[in-house]
């Protein structure tokens, strides 16, 4: 994938937490009160976004330099993170599926291994 790729799936990542974080405010109030999930929707909107803002960050540092492979994990996890932790929040919040909470910790690992590969990515730059 070409790394201008990354900053472009990260805007249009950007552009969904806003989007998605807006209706939920306005158009899905009344469904995520009654499930009593407005905090769950919030939460998933806040890691969402971070993370889309992770990976414009990670597509930057992988066009200056585009052989840095523990780059392309870390903006990877960051996407893997977004769809499995927001994406189940949404569903639960919007469903009250509740199962859906045992899914969303691996978004969280996806998270967080994102950020471990950002790191050992950050110590192998050299100009």
């Amino acid at each position: 994938m070409k790394n201008t790729k990354y900053i472009q799936i990260a805007a249009i990542l950007g552009i969904l937490a806003v989007g998605i974080g807006a209706f939920g405010a306005h158009g899905l109030e009344e469904i995520l009160t009654k499930n009593g999930r407005i905090d769950t929707f919030e939460t998933g909107v806040k890691y969402h976004f971070y993370h889309a803002l992770a990976m414009v960050l990670v597509g930057m540092l992988l066009f200056q330099f585009p052989k840095a492979k523990h780059l392309s994990t870390a903006a990877f996890l960051f996407l893997l993170g977004i769809v499995i932790f927001s994406g189940s929040l949404y569903v639960l919040s919007l469903t009250g599926i509740t199962w859906l909470g045992a899914i969303t910790p691996l978004g969280g690992i996806s998270f967080i291994l994102g950020w471990i590969f950002l790191f050992l990515g950050a110590r192998s730059l050299k100009q």
